[in-house]
């Protein structure tokens, strides 16, 4: 894939690819179709399940010791993902078909710079026989066992959009700011009806991750699909509002406890407006530290409200345009 193929925002630079959607038309839940084989497991080379069994009896050996370890569990991989549009209204409509696998999978298909040593990739590493010079939505599933559903939350009363900071502590992207909520579908907690479910998995980051409660009100959309293409894995963008909720009401409730939150060192929140938000994410303390698809989701979050706000999806777009153009051209920003 090309580099101009992936996101920017003036000096920001992320590898991520936007696959679907840009905040102006989110995609309704009766509109994104998911489909299950829960009897077919993903189908993994030779090579990669040997990858996996060294991670297995790693992680054995581990435990024996009394030392930490990683927990194996079920996850989605995610074979194809088709989009059309709706005959009367050209709405998006989102066609995702997943298959078992599990974390110990995952693992072993993200060491995409190890050698392979068998058959006809042998020696080329797992991105250059699979994924380079190849569409990254039609590649084989097993490395496609990674799906996250990433949350952009803007409180309504006080009309804040709340970023987060990965803690030290977490597996991947430490100390990097990210999505307010995010969390990888999982086979044990994201089932619905014998299939994956994405609003689900985002209902359920809002309460693991920020103790926002399935009876708070909360306006919820999907509005996007993406992939880290550094890490090849898959993002479902949401918005979350919550306007019955605001800084001073969400803080004292993380004093309380939350379910994870040894997930996030620190809280931002930033007032709701373009201008506000961009200078946030192109900022000293923002502009190099940041997830592969964070800035995307939240750039496609304010297109989103400011749609909203102005009722009209060009207008919206074109009002966070305008402020991208104002931020960038303004000193200082971060340096690149």
């Amino acid at each position: 894939m090309n580099d101009r193929d992936h996101f920017r925002i003036g000096p920001l630079r992320t590898p991520c690819y936007v696959y679907e959607g840009d905040g102006t038309r989110p995609i309704s839940e009766h509109n994104l179709k998911v489909y299950y084989d829960a009897d077919e497991p993903v189908y993994v080379p030779e090579d990669v399940r040997r990858w996996r069994q060294e991670i297995e009896d790693e992680q054995r050996t581990r435990a024996v010791a009394g030392q930490d370890r990683r927990w194996n569990h079920p996850r989605f991989a995610v074979e194809t993902v088709a989009v059309t549009r709706s005959d009367d209204r050209e709405d998006p409509i989102v066609e995702i078909r997943f298959s078992p696998a599990d974390y110990f999978t995952f693992l072993a298909a993200q060491q995409l710079d190890r050698v392979l040593e068998e058959g006809e990739g042998a020696g080329l590493t797992l991105r250059e026989h699979y994924l380079e010079g190849e569409d990254p939505v039609l590649v084989n599933g097993f490395l496609s066992a990674s799906f996250g559903a990433n949350v952009a939350v803007v409180t309504g009363r006080d009309q804040k959009m709340l970023f987060s900071r990965r803690s030290a502590t977490v597996g991947g992207n430490a100390g990097q700011w990210n999505s307010s909520a995010n969390e990888g579908l999982s086979g044990r907690h994201d089932l619905k009806d014998g299939a994956p479910d994405l609003f689900g998995a985002a209902r359920r980051a809002l309460r693991e991750e920020l103790a926002v409660h399935e009876d708070d009100a909360c306006e919820l959309e999907l509005l996007s699909f993406a992939m880290d293409t550094e890490r090849h894995q898959w993002a479902a963008f949401f918005l979350a509002v919550l306007p019955d909720l605001d800084e001073e009401r969400l803080r004292d409730r993380w004093s309380r406890g939350i379910d994870d939150k040894w997930e996030h060192s620190e809280f931002r929140f930033v007032p709701a407006e373009p201008d506000d938000v961009l200078r946030f994410m192109l900022g000293p303390d923002a502009l190099n530290h940041w997830t592969a698809c964070g800035p995307a989701l939240f750039q496609h979050a304010l297109v989103r409200l400011m749609t909203r706000r102005l009722g009209d999806a060009g207008k919206g777009r074109l009002a966070v345009e305008r402020a991208i153009d104002r931020v960038v051209s303004a000193q200082p920003v971060g340096e690149a």
